[in-house]
């Protein structure tokens, strides 16, 4: 039965939101977690683009299309606060992390943080990176069964260690920061949120723990060193009028800096695999792509040449997003598309439906990566319409190294392999926490005899 979130002022010309709630604190989260796309898509379709449910225990009002996501995202009466709304979910594990800051505080941290990815800066980490990348993918044994998500996740939490954390790690140390982040990640949509033993919300909580005993343990040297990690960036960062981190901001930002480029780098790179094993025209388009660069490592010039890479990398991304919603809190009573948004709301801008809308993408579930060449360009529709990084102040600060990440991994393995799936496998994808493979994205993986 249709209800409205809140009545809007008399006089003021605003609409009510309209939704269904539901069972409450429940409603809509197992339908959402399940299937957040045809929920997306249902919702849409009853009540238009602005909505509201029950959503992991809190009244949250759905915002569907490119309109609603610029108004939010962009905030121009800054009404839509970013912090308040993470930190219900991944606040205790990733305490003040750049994106759980707001306001003058987040633009404070963020000019200092961008010292860390300056141009020098990115050309640096790409150096650090190519040994790593060389050597994990080259140690995949090909064969049935390849588990491109697994291989994946190891691989760039390896070389998040090595070229974020500049800190040499023995296998067990490794093992355990790798599955503490892990822990943090998959804590944040817990069903049950206090610290039940053995449960999600509880093993997030020990592995914060762990994580800045590492990080604590190893900041004096890394101040004192110095480095092209990461690591040493933050702690050398210093704004143009002089203000540098503490202790306690590095710490809070490598943890948060580490979750966010190691996970949406594995998404990008398990869609991009599954779609190229799916419609192998364009894998053997991307290898040619790779091959007449005519070099085994790339290059940072290089990164702008690979036009086909990236047209699959961005329809990957449109696909899957890797961050599939982006939550704020509502900070003072305001109006969005003409409704009425009472202070204290949490509204989500769901990007993982969000960039399957029919309204403003021609067959929006078909993989069509030539939606992104020059002559069609479908993204140009709005502003909004493609926005897996984001908006406004909150836009990805790491957006730049996650496409250099991804296309050095990507040139590493089109060198080496061709891999491919059954006619009819159909990825599974899990939705409960960040989108990943159910079943890990098997492939059968072969080694080109031409590899370099």
């Amino acid at each position: 039965m249709t209800s409205v979130l809140a009545p809007p002022p008399a006089g003021s010309g605003l609409k009510a939101v309209p939704g269904v709630g539901g069972v409450p604190y429940i409603g809509s989260t197992i339908a959402v977690m399940r299937n957040p796309i045809g929920t997306a898509r249902k919702r849409y379709a009853e009540h238009g683009q602005v909505s509201w449910g029950w959503l992991l225990g809190q009244r949250t009002v759905t915002v569907h299309g490119p309109e609603g996501a610029e108004a939010v995202l962009v905030n121009r009466d800054k009404a839509f606060a970013s912090g308040p709304a993470w930190s219900y979910y991944i606040g205790p594990f990733f305490n003040r992390g750049i994106m759980l800051l707001d306001f003058e505080e987040h633009l404070h941290h963020r000019r200092i943080m961008q010292q860390a990815f300056t141009r020098p800066r990115l050309r640096a980490y790409m150096d650090a990176m190519a040994p790593g990348i060389v050597k994990g993918v080259e140690a995949w044994r090909p064969g049935g069964g390849f588990t491109v998500y697994d291989h994946v996740k190891q691989l760039t939490l390896d070389l998040a260690a090595d070229v974020f954390m500049g800190v040499e790690l023995g296998d067990a140390e490794r093992a355990r920061v790798n599955g503490a982040f892990i822990d943090a990640v998959r804590a944040g949509t817990a069903y049950v949120r206090f610290p039940v033993p053995g449960l999600r919300w509880h093993r997030g909580l020990q592995a914060r723990k762990v994580l800045e005993e590492f990080f604590y343990r190893h900041l004096p040297a890394k101040r004192r060193d110095g480095g092209d990690d990461l690591f040493a960036a933050l702690c050398a960062a210093e704004s143009d009028d002089g203000e540098r981190f503490t202790d306690e901001d590095v710490v809070n930002h490598m943890i948060f800096a580490l979750m966010a480029a190691h996970d949406t780098t594995t998404i990008t790179l398990t869609s991009m695999a599954y779609h190229l094993a799916k419609f192998p025209e364009w894998q053997e388009r991307l290898r040619d792509e790779s091959l007449a660069l005519g070099r085994a490592e790339l290059d940072y010039a290089d990164l702008d040449a690979l036009t086909g890479m990236d047209m699959v990398m961005k329809e990957s991304l449109r696909l899957i997003a890797p961050v599939p919603a982006l939550p704020r809190k509502v900070v003072k009573d305001t109006s969005l598309l003409g409704f009425h948004i009472p202070a204290g709301t949490i509204v989500v801008v769901p990007m993982l439906s969000n960039h399957r809308m029919a309204d403003w993408w021609p067959d929006p579930d078909a993989f069509d990566p030539g939606r992104f060449a020059p002559e069609r360009r479908e993204d140009k529709v709005h502003k909004y319409a493609w926005s897996p990084f984001g908006g406004g102040a909150h836009k990805c600060i790491g957006m730049y190294f996650a496409g250099m990440q991804v296309k050095s991994i990507l040139h590493q393995v089109l060198l080496r392999y061709r891999w491919s799936v059954p006619g009819l496998y159909e990825m599974p994808l899990d939705t409960t926490s960040l989108p990943s493979p159910k079943d890990g994205l098997p492939v059968r993986l072969d080694r080109l005899e031409q590899s370099r």
